[in-house]
């Protein structure tokens, strides 16, 4: 593979409208690659992949979709931005001779598009940003099992139990921290440590952003509400300060505005790309919640008519060469899931130990927000 450079009216189910409620984890704030962490969930709709070139296809679900045609290309609805895997499109149809036609949008509507499309739906293969949204069609049985061989290349944590997509790359929830104030022994070993009173008004998160949201999902889903609540009540308890997006809190930290944030890992590389001397460093929390693992990940529709065409673009996903890319690309450095692949300037996942979290219950984001709502996170 050539080197790839970065660059692809009926009323809706319940299903659909908790889709449209869902805030995906990865979001850009730069306009390089789309990154869909940094919005809210009121704003999710509009910016899950900002600044993307429009492809030409419709903003809403189209009122009578047509049956895909199995002579055709292959169609990918993908919450990932053109300008992060376009190119692996171009290489996979340059690698198999398979053609592929990319409709890019925002995660969460193109889920709730596919749910409203029905059997009707022309997606060959949902490729999403976040665990949740592949969760949501899952539990809608809009998938049809990916190939145990498939499955197999990536750790059971990072796919769904039942077979029904697989990730395809990761992103780490961490506890940035400024370097001229602090070393990493000082830094809270988790993230349950952060209500003691020490750490006082010198935290800051960001409680309408996607990744947070997600957080507290996989923090319900694995401790349970009771221990969720006692946690964000003594986050609030501790003052922490609040920030709109993750790029906001790194620049804090970095400005010692605050000594910690909580954020995903990959703000950080942002900023040293930039400047090498960046004062700020990456905590780990290896075998606690608060070092999720959350995926960007790829499911094939059960309506497809092209079922073969469909596996050999997971199985290229999955392949070495593009999970290399994915852990080399410098402003959206993710971690490659398939075993074996590491990224160069990241610590393997083994090491990280990231706690065991079923990623298709992260899709119960509307009960996040009425506990967020609940305890004050949350107007």
């Amino acid at each position: 593979m050539r080197a790839l450079r970065r660059s692809y009216r009926t009323p809706w189910p319940a299903a659909a409208l908790a889709v449209l409620a869902m805030v995906a984890t990865a979001c850009g704030d730069d306009g390089t690659v789309a990154d869909p962490d940094d919005t809210s969930a009121s704003d999710q709709l509009a910016d899950d992949e900002p600044e993307q070139a429009d492809d030409g296809s419709p903003d809403e679900p189209a009122e009578e979709p047509e049956a895909a045609d199995a002579d055709g290309p292959l169609t990918v609805y993908s919450g990932r931005s053109e300008e992060l895997v376009g190119q692996v499109f171009e290489d996979f149809t340059a690698a198999t001779g398979i053609e592929v036609d990319v409709r890019y949008g925002d995660t969460a509507e193109l889920a709730a598009t596919i749910l409203n499309e029905g059997d009707a739906s022309p997606a060959d293969v949902y490729y999403a940003q976040d665990a949740g949204a592949l969760g949501a069609l899952e539990a809608d049985g809009r998938f049809a099992p990916v190939a145990d061989d498939s499955l197999d290349v990536v750790d059971a944590n990072f796919r769904s139990p039942t077979g029904a997509w697989v990730g395809v790359t990761g992103r780490v929830r961490v506890i940035a921290y400024n370097t001229d104030q602090l070393s990493e022994d000082d830094v809270p070993d988790s993230v349950f440590d952060l209500t003691d009173p020490q750490w006082s008004g010198r935290v800051g998160w960001a409680p309408t952003n996607g990744s947070f949201q997600a957080f507290v999902t996989a923090l319900r889903v694995a401790e349970g509400e009771d221990v969720a609540r006692d946690w964000l009540e003594g986050m609030l308890a501790n003052d922490p300060q609040v920030f709109e997006n993750n790029s906001g809190i790194v620049e804090s930290v970095a400005r010692s505005e605050v000594d910690l944030g909580l954020v995903n890992h990959y703000y950080l590389f942002r900023f040293l790309a930039e400047d090498p001397d960046f004062p700020v460093a990456n905590k780990y929390l290896p075998g606690d919640i608060g070092g999720l693992v959350n995926v960007a990940g790829v499911g094939i529709l059960n309506t497809t008519d092209q079922p073969d065409a469909a596996a050999e673009l997971v199985d290229y996903l999955l392949s070495e060469d593009v999970q290399t890319y994915f852990g080399s690309v410098t402003d959206a450095l993710e971690f490659p899931l398939r075993q074996g692949v590491d990224a160069p300037d990241l610590p393997s996942l083994s090491e990280l130990d990231p706690p065991s979290v079923d990623l298709s219950r992260l899709e119960d984001l509307q009960g996040t927000l009425t506990l967020l709502q609940e305890v004050g996170a949350l107007n």
